[in-house]
């Protein structure tokens, strides 16, 4: 039998990479989509995930991910995010699009190809499939100089919302994670004067292999993780 599949789109180094090996090690056969597979070649020797160069803010490119897929379709990861940072007065409206058309546009486009493709399937143990969307602690408060990804963010979490309470009774899980907090990602460290103070990301890959073993009778839409020396 083929095993079950865990898409991830967006994927990179940081905490995509600890999702792709936390799936692996759970016996998914693991697919990334990102736009710059040249950084994925390691992560694919380690995990045996087959990689495929996708564009999140284009339709035709993320469903073309989501073709031919080893297995039935178990998890999808929708991992997009863009950052512009900058006076709101100053910046510019061409690179505002762009950044909304890859955190918001492209969450969309994720979520809508992983809906069609477990919609179509059979359920396993009555679930037929769980989607779940990487936000930030942006998509709850909006933080100065950073409003692009705060209206990304913002929209995520609602498409997650919305998502939840249309599939839910259709047996799909939909659940948005608020990563309220900066992760210990590959060449990024801690200050000296705050041990503790990031995200482990292999940690954070833990509650979404939680939330993708979750009853069904007791499903969670949305979640934040933090570090435990983060103020609330």
């Amino acid at each position: 039998m083929s095993k079950p599949v865990a898409l991830i789109a967006g994927a990179g180094s940081g905490l995509s990479a600890s999702l792709a090996r936390a799936f692996a090690r759970e016996g998914y056969a693991v697919v990334l989509g990102a736009r710059n597979t040249g950084k994925l070649s390691e992560l694919a020797r380690e995990t045996g995930a087959s990689v495929h160069a996708c564009d999140v803010s284009d339709a035709a490119s993320v469903a073309q991910l989501f073709e031919g897929l080893p297995g039935p379709l178990r998890v999808a990861v929708a991992h997009p995010s863009a950052r512009l940072r900058g006076p709101v007065a100053e910046l510019d409206p061409a690179e505002v699009r762009r950044a909304i058309e890859i955190t918001a546009y492209g969450s969309f486009l994720i979520g809508q190809q992983a809906a069609l493709t477990m919609l179509a399937q059979e359920p396993e143990d009555g679930v037929r499939g769980t989607i779940l969307f990487t936000g930030a602690s942006a998509g709850v408060k909006g933080y100065p100089q950073s409003a692009p990804f705060a209206m990304g963010k913002f929209a995520q979490r609602g498409l997650a919302q919305s998502m939840s309470r249309e599939l839910h009774p259709k047996s799909i899980h939909v659940a948005w994670i608020n990563i309220d907090g900066m992760i210990r990602n590959p060449g990024r460290t801690e200050p000296a004067d705050s041990p503790g103070s990031m995200l482990d990301p292999d940690a954070i890959a833990q509650t979404y292999l939680a939330l993708v073993r979750q009853d069904r009778s007791a499903w969670s839409e949305e979640i934040a993780v933090r570090p435990w020396v983060e103020k609330f």
